[in-house]
């Protein structure tokens, strides 16, 4: 089976790590990679991260060679860039016939452009892309249907200098109906990643449902898990707790409860 061809937008810490991620993959090939300064010369990504040295080139998203890359076009396109990149979107959809965006917010009209775009080509967002957090999210839907009188807390841990709320904890409080200003508890310590906690209380027991990034190399395969899982899917938008639920029915039905 050939690898699959990918193409990444961003190219900062986290984008670094994912294209690291990529090209240690035997079943993906890293084809070109957008970042958002300019690139006087010919720059490779393989060859600043420690690989073969005319791997994946890099080029600025402001003078980007469409017809070039055009003739050539990827099987995915992950996106770790910024609300800013949805304006070009529609010129990405002729490099590439699918998209993963681990754009970790959008507004109204950065969302409108991926709702446009997913009619076109199957689309993936999600703002988290780590494999754990959205087990996480299905594992604390599926609980509170089992428990649903459980006391439910969420609470975030993060570096200290990080401002606002965690986004991801936001999206918990929003898929358990839960309002995030009364159930939401944010923690602000030392140089902390990224930690979930979904706690659910009752009168004789307390349950805990724990993710810890302790690398951002989690949202490289995160990404590839949903690079690979997309791939062939029809149009439409899609989200990795679907992913996840997929494969968990997947397994579940494999498994001896016996």
């Amino acid at each position: 089976m050939k690898p699959l061809r990918i193409g990444l937008i961003g190219f900062g810490k986290t984008g670094q790590l994912v294209a690291k991620e990529i090209m240690t993959d035997a079943q993906t090939d890293l084809c070109w990679v957008f970042r958002k300064s300019e690139v006087k010369e010919p720059v490779w990504a393989g060859e600043l991260l420690g690989f073969q040295e005319e791997v994946a080139p890099i080029y600025s998203i402001d003078s980007l060679p469409y017809e070039e890359l055009s003739k050539s076009p990827v099987d995915v396109i992950i996106d770790f860039s910024s609300e800013n990149t949805t304006e070009r979107y529609p010129d990405f959809s002729k490099l590439g016939n699918t998209l993963v965006s681990a754009v970790s917010r959008y507004g109204d009209a950065g969302l409108a452009s991926v709702e446009s775009l997913s009619r076109q080509i199957p689309v993936m967002w999600s703002p988290n892309i780590t494999l754990g957090i959205n087990w996480l999210l299905v594992a604390s839907r599926l609980l509170k249907q089992m428990i649903p009188h459980a006391d439910i807390e969420i609470v975030e841990e993060h570096f200290r200098q990080k401002p606002e709320v965690s986004g991801t904890a936001l999206r918990m409080a929003k898929k358990l109906d839960l309002d995030p200003k009364l159930h939401v508890n944010s923690i602000r310590v030392g140089g902390v990643i990224g930690k979930h906690e979904v706690i659910f209380g009752t009168p004789y027991q307390t349950i805990r449902l724990i993710h810890e990034s302790v690398s951002r190399s989690a949202f490289g395969t995160g990404a590839l898990f949903a690079a690979k899982w997309i791939h062939g899917k029809n149009a439409g938008l899609y989200n990795m707790e679907q992913a996840i639920q997929e494969m968990f029915l997947k397994k579940l039905s494999k498994i001896s409860l016996e």
